[in-house]
């Protein structure tokens, strides 16, 4: 049996506000319907990727900001991460973990700059959307067995 990841939920503040940012870092809008008393659904999905993103309102309880370790996967992290930046996004810099496996939680054990031998799985950036929910940029070059 297959089972696919097709939408994660973020909770935001002002849908509006969510929506222009993710549209500015070139997420691919695919629905934004408005229904009865104030319900709306907003679906965007980013850039070669078969998950989406979902926000609107009355569509979750869960406190603006609080979704936090979304990663996506890039080919060079250094490279998404100055479009990004160009884009409109407040990167961190590129960083690796001071352990070598993965990053911590937060900032702690970070590492300034890629992997240092830019093995897949150890580089990454950060950055936030407007209400807090937090991205990761994790390099994949080569995947691992079975993926």
């Amino acid at each position: 049996m297959d089972l696919k990841l097709e939408v994660v939920v973020l909770p935001v503040s002002d849908v509006d506000r969510a929506k222009a940012f993710y549209e500015g870092l070139g997420f691919r809008m695919d629905v934004d319907y408005s229904g009865d008393r104030g319900f709306r659904v907003v679906h965007l999905t980013p850039p070669g990727s078969q998950c989406s993103i979902l926000f609107g309102n009355g569509v979750t309880t869960a406190a603006p900001g609080s979704v936090q370790g979304l990663h996506l996967i890039v080919d060079d992290v250094v490279a998404a991460r100055a479009e990004l930046v160009e884009r409109g996004a407040d990167m961190s810099e590129v960083f690796h973990d001071a352990g070598g496996v993965f990053h911590h939680a937060g900032e702690e054990g970070r590492v300034s700059g890629p992997e240092p031998e830019r093995e897949s799985y150890g580089s990454f950036a950060s950055f936030s959307d407007p209400d807090g929910n937090g991205w990761v940029l994790q390099e994949v070059t080569t995947r691992l067995p079975g993926r």
